[in-house]
């Protein structure tokens, strides 16, 4: 298998979409506060019973064709991976755009938006090379800083930051008040 990875333009994000962002959600990081938070956190994993599918395209405000309904994304970038010529993955990367309070009104940031692979084929590296081109992207924009949102929930994609070097540097708590359960996880890599 070759994998080919290539940006694509804004208007590609509808194909892009068609990969699913699906997962199991079978176990979780517990987040508790060490001496009230002033000790740290302690994070350690438990099992989440049943099992459900987490799927961040079926939320109301989520999905790669509602972001331009939100945002003028025309400083973002589509990178697409394919197997021959079937899209298999791909990442979205949000730079220098105002309103999204993720970049923190910054033009040395980017924000990891959203990363995908297609069911049959994770586990197979493509999502390690999907995050070196977003790098490559957002060091190629001048950017000095790359941010991750991920949850608590999600605990496959928070041992792959941390494979990729980046630090775990943000834990919200009450980041989402319709999902008392999830909890923010912010990663950071040094770019």
């Amino acid at each position: 298998m070759s994998i080919k990875i290539i940006e694509e333009p804004i208007t590609a994000l509808s194909a892009y979409g068609k990969v699913s962002i699906a997962f199991l959600v079978s176990c979780r990081l517990r987040i508790e506060p060490v001496a009230g938070g002033l000790g740290g956190f302690k994070l350690s994993e438990e099992k989440v019973e049943p099992p459900y599918i987490k799927d961040y395209d079926q939320n109301r405000d989520e999905g790669p064709t509602r972001w331009a309904k939100q945002w003028d994304i025309s400083n973002w970038g589509v990178l697409s991976a394919f197997d021959e010529a079937q899209r298999v993955g791909g990442a979205v990367v949000a730079w220098n755009t105002p309103g999204v309070h993720m970049l923190e009104e910054r033009v040395d940031l980017a924000v990891l938006w959203d990363i995908r692979v297609d069911p049959g084929y994770r586990a197979q590296g493509i999502g390690s090379q999907l995050f070196a081109k977003v790098v490559e992207w957002s060091r190629h924009h001048g950017c000095r800083l790359l941010k991750i949102e991920t949850q608590n929930n999600n605990t496959g994609a928070c041992r792959f930051y941390a494979r990729q070097g980046c630090v775990l540097g943000g834990i919200l708590r009450w980041a989402y008040p319709d999902l008392p359960e999830e909890v923010q996880m912010l990663w950071y890599k040094t770019l």
